[in-house]
């Protein structure tokens, strides 16, 4: 496994994965047409001053990793493809990411039921600091994770 930087040819792999219907549940995220998803990579994610990295296993691109400021806190969030599910990958990653990636505290929000993601997190050294009830018409719940100073 390695992260790199993202190319353009990662884009619409990126895509794919948004929009399968089970990572969505999981996520508890909505999907995007292309060009909104294409748009948001291009004017939101791939800003300077977010760090984004691929994910990369045997050659073949497994997901994203990235961060950023928002509300006034640094957030991490990461994807992966549904083949790579269950076999430690987003964990491995996330670990490696956060040698990169120095701002602490680091945030991270999850949806409640996402346990697979949750444990993630915490293997990294993420900590629940709190708990949203569900706000959104979906009736998601969402947890804050945080990896506190080293």
């Amino acid at each position: 496994m390695i992260l790199r930087s993202v190319t353009a040819e990662d884009l619409p792999l990126f895509f794919e994965h948004q929009r399968d219907a089970a990572a969505l549940r999981m996520a508890a995220f909505p999907s995007r047409e292309r060009d909104a998803f294409l748009t948001h990579w291009r004017t939101q994610v791939l800003r300077p001053e977010n760090v984004t990295r691929t994910i990369v296993v045997g050659g073949l691109v497994a997901g994203y990793v990235s961060s950023w400021e928002q509300d006034g806190k640094r957030l991490v969030a990461y994807w992966m493809g549904r083949e790579h599910w269950g076999k430690g990958v987003a964990t491995r990653a996330l670990s490696e990411f956060l040698v990169h990636e120095p701002v602490r505290p680091l945030h991270a929000w999850v949806a409640v039921h996402n346990v697979g993601s949750m444990r993630v997190l915490e293997k990294c050294g993420f900590r629940a600091v709190a708990q949203e009830p569900p706000q959104h018409a979906d009736g998601v719940a969402e947890v804050l994770m945080m990896l506190g100073p080293r």
